[in-house]
């Protein structure tokens, strides 16, 4: 679905380009679109998770980390785009919250409220100054994470946070062993998103089908809004404009924190050398330059480092918008720029955010169920790219098995030390050290394999 009209194809390839602002703007503001509920959802996920969430006295910090994921997601794309020196891809690349850190914050703050955003802040600030320092050498690591440990990464990222969606379908976890969890008028709202998202997706075109998880919550909410179940009464209570507050949930530094967001930080490092190289190969038809890669990183991290400061969870690249710059063509910087002033603007507002918690944790949730079953998807896509001989089934088995195992059944760890069983009880970092170690140990022939 290359444009025509904004430029010649020599143009539209080259990232420094700035398209007509009649054609710009709107174009940018796709991205936005693209990427808006994907971005604000952990922020929602975390803070029900800590007991801060919706129907709660403390709902304001979830408006505010609402309004910060927004706003930091748009600083991150700046910094990305526009460049600080070496920081910076300066190529499109939107930034916006980690999906991936999901699983090690939950463990951080679960039950805790507000008492707990402090280490979970101060374990954003460190992992995201680490995130960047592996920019100095990211190509050099790259060996250790093939195929076979990021899709598997991925995939189990997916697996454990479906299980949220379910929840969220279901009425939520305040109301689990309720009479009206899993009710009949939950599982409506949630699917009525679900059945809209999918039919958008397969049946329409353009923006219409990029848009399509975004198009089915609206769906989702005119449809809970005709049932009674949307609640205004926090939207009249937000401010009008608020800037970003440092240091709003304060910092404190926990070994389990910092240890959970730096390891992870190798994971979403890979996966911005994924997103990286898909934009300029989709985009202008060749392989992403190591300065690129290497900004990318710094970019990621800084921007990371620097939400954390304010309240906000950790950024990376977000790869749904990898493929709208494949789709429309368009490889110029410019447009992300003017997609990420868009962002910053909505975040400035928190009737914006506290609009957004307006949305039944059940209409979520039917977001949810789609957004984090593609995540589990994107894992299975990357370990088509496997040789899958015995060895590296072996070694998919054993992480798959530990990792998956042990966040089915966190009472297998009561007698583990806190601070290694908050870094264990997902189960995504077992699963991942569990496949790197084995993928750089084991001889790449089987001994059986050999002798056939």
């Amino acid at each position: 679905m290359a444009l025509t009209g904004i430029g010649s194809p020599e143009q539209l390839r080259d990232p420094n380009y700035t398209p007509p602002l009649a054609k710009a703007i709107p174009l940018g503001i796709q991205h936005v679109l693209a990427m808006f509920i994907s971005n604000v959802t952990p922020a929602i996920i975390i803070s029900i998770a800590a007991g801060i969430g919706f129907g709660t006295p403390d709902i304001g910090a979830m408006i505010y980390m609402i309004q910060m994921s927004m706003v930091f997601a748009g600083i991150a794309t700046l910094i990305q785009t526009i460049g600080i020196g070496p920081i910076g891809a300066r190529l499109p690349v939107v930034q916006g919250t980690s999906f991936a850190f999901i699983p090690i914050m939950i463990p951080l703050v679960a039950g805790k409220g507000l008492e707990a955003l402090p280490v979970l802040f101060g374990g954003v600030l460190v992992g995201g100054l680490f995130h960047a320092f592996l920019g100095t050498f990211i190509g050099r690591i790259r060996f250790a994470m093939p195929p076979l440990v990021t899709g598997l990464v991925v995939l189990m990222i997916g697996l454990l946070l479906v299980k949220v969606g379910i929840q969220y379908s279901a009425g939520g976890v305040p109301n689990i062993g309720k009479p009206e969890y899993g009710s009949l008028l939950s599982w409506s709202m949630a699917l009525v998103v679900i059945i809209v998202t999918l039919g958008l997706k397969f049946f329409a075109k353009g923006m219409l089908s990029v848009a399509a998880v975004l198009i089915g919550l609206v769906v989702g909410y005119v449809f809970a809004l005709a049932l009674g179940e949307v609640s205004f009464a926090n939207v009249g209570r937000a401010a009008v404009f608020a800037l970003p507050d440092p240091f709003h949930f304060g910092i404190e530094f926990s070994v389990a924190a910092i240890i959970g967001f730096c390891l992870m930080a190798f994971v979403s490092a890979i996966e911005t050398v994924g997103d990286v190289s898909g934009i300029t190969k989709g985009g202008a038809g060749r392989e992403a330059t190591d300065k690129e890669i290497t900004g990318a990183t710094y970019a990621d991290g800084i921007g990371s480092a620097v939400a954390g400061l304010f309240g906000a969870l950790p950024n990376t690249s977000f790869s749904q918008n990898v493929g709208l710059v494949a789709m429309t063509g368009v490889m110029s910087r410019h447009v992300v720029t003017f997609g990420a002033i868009f962002l910053i603007i909505a975040g400035l507002f928190p009737k914006v955010g506290a609009l957004i918690t307006t949305i039944p944790i059940e209409v979520l949730g039917g977001g949810v169920i789609v957004m984090f079953g593609m995540v589990a998807a994107a894992g299975i896509s990357m370990l088509s790219d496997v040789t899958w001989n015995r060895r590296n089934m072996m070694i998919f088995a054993v992480s798959l098995a530990v990792g998956l195992g042990l966040q089915l059944e966190p009472g297998a760890l009561q007698h583990v030390p806190d601070t290694l069983r908050v870094l264990l009880v997902s189960g995504l970092l077992p699963a991942a050290f569990i496949a790197i170690v084995l993928n750089l140990i084991l001889p790449e022939e089987l001994a059986a394999e050999a002798a056939e």
